[in-house]
């Protein structure tokens, strides 16, 4: 099956941009406002244009019969070689100019490669790589790199554990408990205010007794590390670096550094936190180069989700979450950072979002079909969560206009969970966006805006 595959995506890619099947509808103010009334966006800016990151549900076939692409003949050939589980991983979507009402679009695909097999969280698998292009009569408007994993679900979904598990008592649970939430917390003692890690019964400075604790921004720098070769370790796969990290905060922190080859990692590295899911129940607080970067192949699924089994277009879609009102969620900011916004992932919320975004497949509205695949509840789709992060620059950057978002998936948002979405400005043109939920980080954006048309 291999050598036919390589094959195959050889012969597609080779024959470059090709016509795709056409949008169904025009741009238009209906489909705009199912859109930005499911996702909360309140903008008068979708007056005159459509939200930017609205551009593949122009597109989308919804219960239409889907004609096949490049990347279809590919997806389907895998799932006749087992590989039925699907998760998208990558997003990056370009915006030449925002669309205008009563603008028909035509599209096409071209189709980017495939790599594998690899050996992931989820299973073996494969991943896929195609391209889209979305014209106004000859004029380019936007294009969209879309990657998804099509894997071998292990035991048709059942629960992976892993081998390792941290000791938590009463001096640490503050910490697990932490990284639950989404958050990385340092111990502070509440007397003279020294912050200290590993956590202990007692302020090495004073000897105090009380402890509270403070929730660090997330990053730092590497202070050492080692690459582990040898012996094998349960669970992980050599060679991985593990590091002494220094956070920001003052005190130091050992953790894996995910995303990068070990022959880059070096001491002085700006590293930031990124969860990494190891199984339904344990999450752990790990490194990746800061600032993003393209994380490898197998880094980007080893945070993602629990076995999913869906068809392509689960790959792109995604089911979110209630709507929280712009500005008043309650949720803290980060220091330094854009105010937050909290998302109450509600089943209302996830089903009409998927529906907003012509995203009919069943994970994101069939609870039972979902369990049924190996997922413990209905959850976001792809152009949900890319809304989000929209919708958060533009609340909380007033008068920008997007350029580009590229997203990398973690962990899946379910139903039922609480979406935190988080950023901060790198320089006048580049936001970085996170969003977890309870299992870890959902999704890490980066925003590219240019200036106001």
């Amino acid at each position: 099956m291999h050598d036919r595959l390589m094959t195959l995506a050889e012969e597609l890619a080779a024959e470059g941009e090709r016509p795709a099947p056409p949008c169904p509808d025009p741009v238009n103010a209906a489909m705009i406002r199912n859109w930005t009334q499911a996702l909360g966006d309140r903008s008068p800016l979708w007056d005159e244009v459509a939200p930017p990151a609205m551009i593949q549900v122009w597109s989308m076939p919804g219960l239409a019969e889907k004609a096949a692409t490049a990347a279809d003949r590919v997806l389907a050939r895998l799932d006749e070689g087992g590989f039925t589980g699907v998760v998208a991983t990558n997003c990056e979507q370009t915006y030449d100019r925002y669309v205008r009402h009563g603008e028909r679009l035509r599209q096409t695909v071209r189709f980017g490669g495939v790599t594998g097999p690899k050996t992931t969280a989820l299973g073996e698998g494969y991943f896929v790589t195609w391209y889209q292009s979305w014209y106004s009569g000859d004029e380019r408007v936007a294009e969209m790199l879309f990657r998804v994993l099509k894997f071998a679900p292990r035991g048709g979904g059942a629960s992976r554990r892993h081998p390792l598990r941290p000791a938590i008592g009463p001096d640490t649970r503050f910490f697990w408990d932490g990284v639950d939430a989404g958050e990385l917390r340092v111990q502070r003692c509440a007397e003279c205010g020294e912050l200290r890690h590993p956590p202990g019964p007692m302020c090495p400075r004073c000897h105090a007794t009380k402890r509270d604790h403070v929730v660090a921004s997330g990053r730092g720098t590497v202070h050492s590390y080692v690459v582990h070769h040898h012996p094998p370790v349960p669970g992980l796969e050599p060679p991985f670096v593990v590091a002494l990290v220094e956070l920001d905060e003052g005190v130091r922190m050992v953790g894996n550094v995910l995303g990068c080859p070990p022959e880059d990692v070096h001491v002085g590295m700006r590293v930031e936190l990124v969860f990494q899911k190891m199984d339904d129940e344990l999450t752990l607080p790990q490194w990746r180069p800061a600032g993003g970067g393209e994380a490898r192949d197998t880094a980007a699924d080893t945070n993602a989700a629990a076995d999913t089994d869906a068809d392509t277009n689960a790959a792109a879609g995604t089911d979110t979450a209630a709507v929280a009102q712009p500005g008043g969620d309650g949720a803290e900011s980060p220091p330094g950072g854009l105010p937050a916004l909290r998302v109450e992932l509600t089943p209302t919320f996830v089903i009409s979002t998927a529906l907003a975004t012509r995203d009919f497949t069943p994970v994101h509205h069939d609870t039972a079909l979902a369990r049924a695949q190996g997922s413990k509840e209905i959850f976001l789709n792809i152009l949900t969560t890319m809304g989000l992060v929209q919708r958060y620059v533009l609340e909380r950057v007033p008068g920008a206009a997007l350029g580009g978002i590229a997203v990398r998936l973690g962990v899946p948002a379910y139903a039922g969970d609480t979406l935190t979405v988080t950023g901060r400005a790198v320089d006048d043109r580049t936001i970085e966006v996170r969003g977890a939920v309870s299992l870890g980080d959902h999704v890490v954006a980066t925003v590219r805006l240019k200036e106001s048309s």
